[in-house]
C-alpha cells in the first residue's frame, strides 16, 4: 500500500464503488480492498500477497468448508463455493504443519481461512458476542488471508481426531486452556497447540481450532469473493 501512490489508489477505490461493491457503516474506519485490480497491484508489489488455495500448498489436507454449507452458527449458507485460501508464507507454514503431523499418520482439517470482510459483518449481525466472533469495526484476521480454522484427523481413517468442542462451539469448553475435559481431547487439542505454535501460529484464547499467523497485521483486509480470487 505504502508505494502506490495517492492517486492510483483512490482511483481503484473508486473504480471499486462503480462495480457496485458494497461498503457498510462498521468500516468508517478501516480501508478494505474489494478491486481485484489494486489486490493485482499489491500482489505485484509483494508475491506475500497473495491469496493462495490452501489444498494446492499442503498435500493430503481435509476441507470441511462449514461456511460453504448451512452446518454453522448462523444456518445459512455463506460461501458460494468450498474454498480455502490464505496468503502465501501463511499457506507455506501450514505445509511445514502438515509433513510434521504426517510423522505420525496424522493431518490437518481446515474449517474455515480466508474471510470475506463482507461475511465477518453477516456473523456479527447474526451474533453480536465478540468474544467469538470479530467484530466488522475492526475486521477479522480472516479477513486478512492471515488466520485459519483448524483440527486434526487420522489420515488413514479421515476422521477427526477427539477434540474439547465441535467447530464453532461458543460455551467456555472452547477456549484452548479449559481443563475439565477428557483426557484424550485435552491431549489432542495440545497436539495441534504444539505444531501450529512450532510452525508461526498463534491459538486464540476463545477458540481451540482458531490460529493466527504471526504477522497477519501487515496484510489488508479483504472483501473479495472467492471467484474473483479464483480468477
Amino acid at each position: 500500500m505504502k508505494i502506490i501512490t495517492l492517486f492510483t489508489f483512490i482511483f481503484l477505490s473508486f473504480y471499486g464503488i462503480l462495480q457496485g461493491q458494497q461498503k457498510y457503516t462498521y468500516e468508517k474506519n478501516l480501508e478494505v480492498i474489494r478491486d481485484t485490480a489494486l489486490y493485482n497491484q499489491l500482489v505485484k508489489q509483494n508475491p506475500d500477497n497473495k491469496l493462495v488455495k490452501i489444498e494446492s500448498y499442503v498435500p493430503d489436507v481435509v476441507l470441511d468448508i462449514r461456511y460453504a454449507t448451512a452446518n454453522n452458527f448462523t444456518g445459512i449458507k455463506i460461501y458460494n463455493k468450498p474454498m480455502a485460501f490464505t496468503r502465501l508464507p501463511v499457506a507455506m507454514a501450514l505445509k511445514k504443519v502438515q509433513l510434521a503431523l504426517k510423522k505420525n499418520g496424522l493431518g490437518l482439517k481446515i474449517y474455515d481461512a480466508y474471510r470475506p470482510y463482507s461475511a465477518t459483518v453477516k456473523f456479527y449481525e447474526v451474533y453480536h458476542d465478540t468474544t467469538y466472533v470479530a467484530s466488522p469495526y475492526t475486521g477479522s484476521r480472516h479477513n486478512r488471508g492471515a488466520a485459519v480454522d483448524v483440527s486434526i484427523v487420522n489420515l488413514k481413517t479421515g476422521k477427526e481426531l477427539e477434540m474439547p468442542t465441535p467447530f464453532d462451539d461458543f460455551t467456555e469448553k472452547a477456549h484452548p486452556d479449559y481443563q475439565n475435559l477428557s483426557k484424550v481431547a485435552i491431549q489432542n487439542r495440545q497436539i495441534l497447540m504444539d505444531v501450529m505454535q512450532d510452525n508461526g501460529f498463534t491459538v486464540y484464547p476463545s477458540e481451540w481450532w482458531h490460529y493466527d499467523f504471526k504477522g497477519w497485521e501487515k496484510f489488508d483486509i479483504m472483501d473479495l469473493p472467492f471467484e474473483k480470487i479464483e480468477k
